[in-house]
């Protein structure tokens, strides 16, 4: 999880100062030595560090914080303050043209994710923004490059333009013209990388900006690859000037230090993140939503938001009045594990929950295996079982196993999660989130995850 080492550090330093009845300059100052080492050790460039630490201490010092009846929550609200600063304020969107199409170019190094992140950005694009986009192979020069565009493209339902081994410049004017003429709204231009930064590089990417003048340029560079990322962005922005940046492995980077120092770096916005190897783990980068989640806040807008898009909103109305004339079924508890599988790994949605939910979570997964199971165990019902399983006797359960392969054993255990997910929707189908989410004990026992720090045990979350 990014920013995991960092976080613990960092909320580590501030339990010890509101362990104090007041708050002295020199607790602010040692709170702030802690934070400086935090950062550092997160490969936070000491350039940017050194100014961060400079700003938070020269306002936490200030009479009406130490004065204040919670000085350690004002010194927390100022550090998540200028860390929303430090990564740019706010979120900052694609520049869309006034005329169709909007021409995006995708560059990088070799290797940072430009084929597969230009993929998921396209399928925002379409899905979030409801635009017509088309991919476009732009890189000659890497074996299979072409294929596997085309690869991702179908898989997403996305149409990719590609002349094969061509000049570069002549494919990208070839393929606008194409996109007029055929009604797509937006274009992005999958271009050449290169292990490393070099003048043929730079030219031919200089030579395609010229003749297409594209709306957008975004940088796709690697977290994990840490103060090398910022280092590349800045060379991209000083040769081709940038308009963004697309941070890609963000979910395997337990450190984070590139999020924090691109911005500073290059004066350029992290524009999205992308959070895991799915063609749609890609999120808009929201400062002030990374910047909780850093301190240990969580960041429950972009949970719902997730829950939203993966949730059917109609599904859940007729769920609601299912549970309210008492007519869940097992079928009903098989749709709510699946949309729950549709948000994606529970572990990387850890940061996105508050202080020590989150904590719990990291780690968390959902057992597709074992949903299958599940799964193939409810078809091997007939329907009037499904929609009563009060009937299923021994003898029944019995019938049940066998016929898709299963043990006794299994078809209890589904039985009971199905009671235990009984009484959990009723709960939450009185409030407005999703359903299969909130304060949902013992999710490891209902979802088979057997990875789950603090779930499917006896510890209940709050």
């Amino acid at each position: 999880m990014a920013f995991e080492g960092l976080s613990e550090k960092l909320n580590a330093a501030f339990r010890r100062l509101r362990g104090k009845g007041r708050v002295t300059e020199s607790d602010v100052r040692e709170a702030m030595r802690e934070v400086r080492l935090a950062l550092l050790d997160a490969d936070v460039s000491y350039g940017v560090v050194k100014d961060f630490v400079a700003k938070v201490t020269e306002r936490a010092v200030g009479a009406d914080v130490l004065e204040s009846l919670t000085p350690a929550q004002q010194i927390i609200k100022i550090v998540n303050e200028e860390l929303t600063e430090l990564m740019g304020g706010g979120n900052e969107k694609i520049a869309m043209a006034s005329k169709p199409p909007t021409v995006i170019m995708m560059v990088g190094l070799q290797g940072a994710g430009k084929t597969t992140n230009g993929a998921k950005l396209a399928g925002y694009l379409k899905n979030s923004m409801g635009k017509r986009p088309l991919l476009v192979a732009c890189d000659v020069y890497r074996p299979a490059a072409i294929t596997q565009l085309q690869v991702v493209g179908e898989q997403i339902g996305i149409p990719v333009f590609a002349l094969g081994q061509v000049n570069p410049v002549q494919i990208a004017q070839h393929a606008i013209r194409y996109a007029r003429e055929n009604g797509f709204d937006t274009i992005l231009l999958d271009t050449a990388g290169r292990l490393h930064i070099d003048e043929q590089l730079m030219n031919e990417l200089k030579n395609i900006k010229s003749a297409v003048t594209p709306n957008e340029i975004l940088l796709v560079v690697d977290a994990m690859t840490g103060q090398d990322a910022v280092s590349a962005a800045s060379a991209f922005d000083e040769a081709l000037g940038i308009d963004g940046v697309v941070l890609t492995k963000l979910d395997g980077d337990a450190r984070g230090g590139a999020a924090l120092s691109i911005r500073a770096a290059t004066g350029k916005p992290i524009k999205f993140i992308g959070t895991g190897e799915k063609l749609d783990m890609l999120e808009l980068f929201h400062p002030d939503r990374m910047a909780s989640r850093i301190l240990g806040m969580g960041d429950v807008l972009s949970l719902i938001e997730r829950a939203e898009q993966s949730y059917d909103e109609k599904k859940a109305a007729e769920i609601e009045e299912k549970l309210r004339k008492n007519r869940f079924t097992l079928a009903d508890y098989m749709d709510q594990m699946n949309q729950l599988r549709k948000m994606g790994d529970l572990g990387q949605m850890a940061a996105m929950f508050p202080g020590q939910l989150g904590k719990q979570m990291a780690g968390a997964q959902i057992d597709d295996k074992m949903l299958s199971r599940q799964e193939a165990i409810v078809l091997s019902m007939t329907l009037k079982e499904r929609n009563n399983p009060s009937l299923l006797d021994a003898s029944r359960k019995r019938r049940i196993a066998a016929g898709c392969g299963q043990e006794v054993a299994d078809v209890n255990r589904l039985l009971k999660q199905y009671e235990m997910m009984l009484q959990l929707t009723k709960q939450l189908s009185k409030g407005k989130m999703p359903l299969g989410l909130g304060k949902m004990p013992n999710i490891g026992k209902i979802t088979g995850t057997s990875k789950m720090h603090g779930f499917g045990r006896k510890k209940r979350l709050k």
